[in-house]
């Protein structure tokens, strides 16, 4: 049963959170839904946008900036939580940058982690069904976006796909986890030691496997000030695999930005426009 938490008028829409109990998590977890002045009338094309670490369903409502330009455009705008949250299991809320707050937008297989972190499940079908039937959304007019380790799951599910998300965009996403401290230590506990599984996860090493899989483009926006670029982000190497597989980007790199939503508020008009353009087409 959905629940409906509160409610607040924006922009001549509804921005509201929800909750729900999850058969896919096992739990009851919280989303938010944006829904634009035009929801009114007729069914809207949506945008899912998927939170980096630490965060929840509220945080891109709060600080992005975006219903603006949502209303604008016509798209409902959804956020889900970034994992399953009171678990029980030992070590899940240790570290910032693992467990609760850090799904990894990816299905576990490995115990104890395994019942419960089912994001891509989650997202994909269960959350997907749920908008679809609750809200006035178009199923056939989808997209994706995230922030850094959402980036990473935006990234990566809309590889994965390709057959529900119809335009992907990221900010200073994590594109290699396989390759960098966070998704290793993340991929170790959620999939197991064996590397050769968590390619599937990897938005790069996807990338090398297509050929023009999303021919409108893909977005992103990195800070060049962004303390993680080196050691975590590695954009350039998502830019290599695009290029291999004739994959249209435009990576836009920027001077004196940081990591922080002050960064991201800065361009998400951009990537509001962009996500339209295709999902009007």
């Amino acid at each position: 049963m959905l629940e409906c938490t509160n409610e607040h008028a924006c922009f001549g829409g509804i921005q509201g959170f929800y909750r729900h109990q999850s058969s896919a998590i096992g739990l009851s977890m919280r989303f938010s839904v944006y829904q634009p002045p035009q929801a009114k009338h007729h069914a809207v094309p949506v945008l899912f946008y998927l939170a980096g670490l630490t965060c929840n369903e509220e945080t891109f409502m709060t600080k992005a900036g975006a219903q603006r330009f949502a209303a604008q455009h016509g798209i409902m705008l959804v956020a889900p939580d970034t994992s399953p949250r009171n678990t029980g299991i030992a070590g899940a809320t240790t570290d910032w940058d693992f467990g609760e707050g850090a799904g990894f937008y990816l299905d576990a297989t490995q115990a104890p982690w395994h019942p419960h972190f089912q994001m891509e499940t989650y997202i994909t079908q269960e959350l997907r069904s749920l908008i679809v039937d609750s809200f006035p959304a178009r199923a056939d007019r989808i997209g994706v976006f995230g922030h850094s380790m959402g980036g990473h799951g935006a990234l990566m599910l809309a590889l994965r796909h390709p057959d529900i998300f119809r335009s992907v965009s990221a900010f200073a996403p994590v594109v290699a986890p396989t390759h960098c401290p966070w998704g290793q230590k993340a991929f170790t506990h959620y999939l197991g030691a064996d590397q050769t599984s968590w390619q599937q996860y990897d938005a790069s090493a996807l990338m090398q496997s297509r050929t023009t899989p999303f021919p409108h483009g893909i977005l992103i926006d990195q800070g060049l000030s962004d303390k993680f670029l080196l050691e975590q982000l590695l954009p350039y190497t998502f830019e290599t695999a695009c290029s291999v597989a004739q994959q249209p980007l435009t990576l836009r790199r920027h001077a004196g930005y940081d990591h922080s939503y002050y960064f991201i508020s800065t361009f998400i008009e951009d990537h509001l426009a962009f996500h339209q353009r295709i999902l009007a087409a």
